[in-house]
């Protein structure tokens, strides 16, 4: 029986040969890129020098680990990414929904692929750039708002500087730079929606929001479902170069996340073992919340991730 079963496997693979050739660059990728490195993590336990190597380092057990949930800075950046990401979750997640329901809406060609254009564009903008643009409309030093503010007689205000302020513009640039991405998946969902479906609601008297309500969002909710879940996936890991780049001396204690705390106080520093152990705790973080995601998924009749 099991002589049969591998028969069965290796003809399988012989018939399907160019597929699996075609996922080999991929599978090579997170191999070498992403299951080898994780050999390194043990130096999150210990007291990693690098000319002592992995194996000749000294063990350190949880030490590092205990330095971070000791460290006063703990519950700051703790308080600081989950804000940030709730921003994510609450405010920009629904954004690229929306959009995509409505370009869905567009019947003009010509209107509907410029639009998709132009919302595309900033995505391949780097965040270099992203905040740069930022900087020359909202600087405080001849900053294009704030001119415009002292114009109108009022007090210009620190945009860059304060932490409130900070907040809501690391949100907009999020917005600014993904929302047009982010609609490609949600698009092509709608589009594959069964356009009988329609007709059936234009028969039972269903005007077009009413048909967005009962046939659209159900039928593209299991891709909602999915991405919510890789979301809730990235809790704690929101990206250091966009958050690196608004940080300040005034408006770190609003801003600091674990991602650019890992850099300072880890790479900057030589720490290797302590950002290390940063890291692990933020990738473990995220892999609870996606399985903790998935099977709350699953308990609602949901697909899930798998």
């Amino acid at each position: 029986m099991k002589q049969q079963t591998r028969r069965k496997n290796i003809a399988s693979i012989g018939r399907n040969k160019y597929l699996y050739l075609m996922i080999l660059p991929g599978l090579l990728y997170f191999i070498i890129f992403k299951y080898i490195p994780m050999g390194g993590l043990i130096i999150a336990f210990q007291d990693y020098q690098p000319f002592l190597g992995i194996l000749g380092s000294p063990w350190a057990g949880f030490k590092h680990f205990i330095r971070l949930f000791t460290e006063p800075t703990f519950f700051m950046l703790l308080t600081n990414t989950l804000f940030l990401f709730a921003l994510n979750l609450f405010i920009f997640f629904p954004i690229p929904i929306i959009l995509a329901l409505m370009l869905n809406e567009v019947r003009v060609k010509m209107f509907k692929s410029t639009v998709q254009t132009v919302i595309y564009i900033p995505h391949f903008m780097s965040w270099v750039i992203i905040v740069s643009i930022s900087y020359v409309f909202l600087t405080v030093d001849g900053g294009v708002i704030n001119e415009l503010i002292a114009k109108a007689g009022g007090e210009k205000i620190n945009f860059l500087t304060d932490g409130a302020w900070t907040r809501g513009i690391y949100i907009l640039q999020i917005i600014w730079k993904e929302m047009g991405w982010s609609t490609i998946i949600y698009l092509a969902a709608v589009t594959a929606v069964d356009p009988q479906l329609y007709e059936a609601a234009k028969m039972d008297g269903a005007n077009r929001l009413r048909q967005i309500w009962h046939v659209t969002l159900p039928a593209i909710r299991p891709v909602i479902i999915i991405l919510l879940i890789l979301k809730i996936g990235q809790t704690l890991d929101l990206g250091f170069e966009h958050v690196y780049l608004l940080l300040n001396s005034l408006n770190r204690e609003a801003v600091e996340i674990f991602d650019t705390y890992v850099y300072t106080a880890g790479l900057k520093n030589g720490q290797l073992s302590y950002s290390t152990a940063v890291g692990l705790f933020k990738g473990l973080v995220g892999l609870v919340l996606v399985i903790g995601a998935n099977k709350l998924a699953k308990k609602f009749g949901e697909d899930g991730l798998y």
